[in-house]
Formats: structure tokens, sequence, C-alpha cells
């Protein structure tokens, strides 16, 4: 049997494009190639168009972090959304498609395949057999076009072997549909504690650089533009907030949180109305590589998501910078934010009076927050991923037991 530090371990993804599923797991397989396993990654699509955003595998920074730590990554250089682009059906692969991922998947232990989306790829006949684990990372299994339904034949077929949910609730709502409960373990979102952490200086430079006062209160709302994390409620919430707050601040970062984004200037539009003047005061900061930067500036980090969130990584990043988290109760927001922050429900006025109280309560909650970081730690969430892949490792390879011997005719 290969020993740990051997285990080659592919990873699929649907794509490189702005999102916490992506950047927490190549963080994931960093942390796991620096403790000795060997990793790789297979890339479907080479460059993607979404949230109005154009976004080539090889710009993104979980791409960059990826190859400089020495992790090779391919793709099969599809490409989505872009004009011109393909119009076949995106469900059938072409023949040097699949001869590329079965050599992918022929050179490795374990596959790991970054949310249900890839499965269409790895179900297709005549691939290897290997183990693979799915990593999921929402809580609305039915919101995902015919994902569940690969999974669930991939299951079925006895491919996929474990399921890692970074969220309670998203262990309870596969299991709701239909997923074997035994095969689904929660293993909770961490992050690099040094790099996330209160730092005064980054704190500084940016708000300088965005012309911010020093003691001016900051809130801090990074998302992709997507309907699920429901940014007209959050525009509503920072029109009454900045009108509470004259020397008050926002930043929206993501993609598609530009100036390029037509849908979200017609959202502004709706929600500032005759107050225009306030979105002074509102920052489109667009894709940043820097967050720890934009948290650390921040004094309060914001959720408004209406579904589909498990565990949002920008609570778990805002927290650890020193940021008050604020949030709608979806996903396992509620039971991230418990004691370090506010719940609110989805009403703009009362998310705007949670703002103004997270910043009066920041620095009484400091130390709180400072006591849980061993909690949400990198460190904790990867040995339990390694422990995982060990495991589905070690019984892919287990010899079947004897079959028992003939009786003797009488």
């Amino acid at each position: 049997m290969l020993m740990r530090h051997e285990l080659r371990v592919l990873s699929v993804y649907d794509g490189f494009f702005s999102g916490g599923a992506r950047i927490l797991h190549s963080d994931v397989v960093l942390g796991l190639q620096e403790g000795g396993q060997l990793h790789r990654v297979l890339s479907v699509h080479a460059e993607v168009l979404r949230e109005a955003s154009r976004q080539a595998m090889e710009e993104d920074a979980c791409y960059r972090s990826l190859t400089a730590a020495g992790v090779e990554v391919t793709s099969l250089g599809r490409t989505s959304g872009l004009p011109g682009g393909p119009g076949a059906d995106p469900a059938l692969f072409t023949g040097p498609e699949l001869a590329a991922t079965a050599r992918a998947m022929a050179g490795a232990d374990v596959i790991l395949s970054l949310k249900e989306q890839p499965l269409g790829l790895l179900n297709q006949a005549g691939l290897p057999r290997r183990p693979v684990i799915v990593s999921l990372h929402r809580s609305d299994p039915q919101n995902q076009g015919g994902a569940l339904d690969e999974l669930k034949a991939a299951i079925d077929e006895g491919t996929v072997v474990a399921c890692v949910c970074c969220a309670e609730s998203t262990r309870a709502a596969y299991e709701a549909a239909g997923i074997p409960p035994e095969l689904l373990h929660v293993i909770p979102n961490g992050v690099d504690l040094l790099r996330f952490r209160p730092d005064p200086a980054r704190r500084l430079r940016l708000r300088t650089s965005l012309g911010i006062t020093g003691d001016a209160p900051v809130v801090v709302f990074a998302a992709r533009y997507d309907a699920m994390k429901n940014v007209p409620l959050f525009l509503r919430a920072a029109r009454a907030w900045l009108r509470q707050q004259p020397d008050g601040h926002v930043l929206m970062c993501g993609a598609g949180m530009t100036v390029g984004q037509p849908g979200l200037h017609a959202d502004i539009d709706a929600a500032f109305g005759h107050d225009l003047a306030l979105t002074d005061r509102l920052h489109l900061l667009g894709v940043r590589r820097d967050m720890e930067t934009v948290y650390a500036a921040s004094d309060v980090v914001a959720l408004t998501s209406a579904w589909g969130e498990a565990a949002p990584l920008c609570l778990i990043e805002g927290m650890m910078c020193g940021a008050v988290p604020v949030a709608t109760d979806v996903g396992d927001s509620a039971a991230i934010v418990a004691g370090h922050g506010f719940v609110t429900p989805p009403d703009p006025d009362a998310i705007a009076t949670a703002w103004g109280d997270a910043v009066a309560a920041r620095a009484d909650l400091a130390p709180v927050l400072e006591r849980s970081r061993e909690r949400f730690s990198r460190t904790r969430m990867i040995a339990a991923y390694a422990a995982l892949i060990d495991r589905v490792h070690t019984e892919s390879f287990r010899p079947p037991l004897p079959e028992p011997p003939l009786s003797e005719p009488l």
C-alpha cells in the first residue's frame, strides 16, 4: 500500500472563476501538498464569462497560487458564456477531452471533485475507476441543475465513496435530497490565520487609498453579483445606514461588483433613488487579491444572502481580521455568527440598525473574535481532509474477504 506522502490526488474543477468554494478548495489543495501528498488539478473550462466578468484560468488568483506552489494545473480548454464560443451540448465530451481526462485520472489514487458539477465529466463511460470524494459547498442541492442527479448516479455506480460537507446545513440538505448519510462528512471551513488577522497597517493603507478617515465606520460586502447574494437587499440597507452615518463608508467587492456591471448599476439606482449622492461613499472594488487588507480596513462584514449559502467564507475571513459579522439566517451563518456578531431578518432597516450596533460593539467583541481563532483554523480543516483521503485510499485497496471453504460432501 502507498504511504500517505506518496498519495497522488487529482482535483477536478468546473473552472477557475471567482467564488468562495474555489478559494477554499484551492487552499485545501495547497495545504495537503504542503503535508506531503502529490496534487494535480484538472479544469473543465479554461475561460468563462460570469457576473459580466471575463475570467481566464491563467489570470485567476487560485490558479496562480497553485502553480506557484508546484501544483500542476491543466485544462480541457473549454470556454463558457463567451461571445462566439462553442454552441455544442456542454454535457457531450469529445474523444480528445475524454482521453485527457483518462490520462489525468490514471495518474491519481484518489480524486476530489470540487462540487458536484464535474461529475458530468467523471461519470463518462470508459474512464479509469478511482475513488471520488465530492466537496459540497451549498445548502440547496435541488438548485444545481442536473448536478444532483449526476451525484446520485456516481454514488449508485460506486464511484463516489464520500462527500465533504463544509457545513451542517449542507449535510442536512443533501441527506434530505436522498444522499446516504454515511457518505456525508462535515469538515467546517477554515482560513489561514497568519494571513487573516487584524492589521492596523493594512487598515490604514486601504482607508487612505480610498479617502476614508481612520475612525470612520466601514461595512464590507464580499460577494459575486448573483441573485442568491440578494444585492438589492444589501443596497437598501446600505442606503439606510449611510443616511444614519454621515461619515460611514460601504465597500463592495467580488466578481461583478464593478462599474462595468449594468445590473449592479440598475440595482443601485433603484435602491438609492433620490439619495444617489450617498453613493459617493459606496466603493465598488471588484475582484480583490488582498481580501485580508479589505477586511482589516472594515468594521463590519455583511451577508444578506437569501438561499444557497453553507458556511460563507466571507464571514470567517472578516471575523478573523476583526470585522464584526452581520448576516441573514441562511445555511450555517447563524451558527458561525453566534456570540461574535448579529443575525438579522431580511429587512433593510433591521440590517442597517445591526450594522450600527456592530460598529458600537466592535471593541467589546474583539477578545471574543480572538478566542475563536482556533475554531476557524485552516490547520484543523486540512488535517480533517487528509484523514478522510487517507481512509478512502486505504479502504479502496482493502483486499476482499476470502470466500468460505466449500463444505465436504456427506
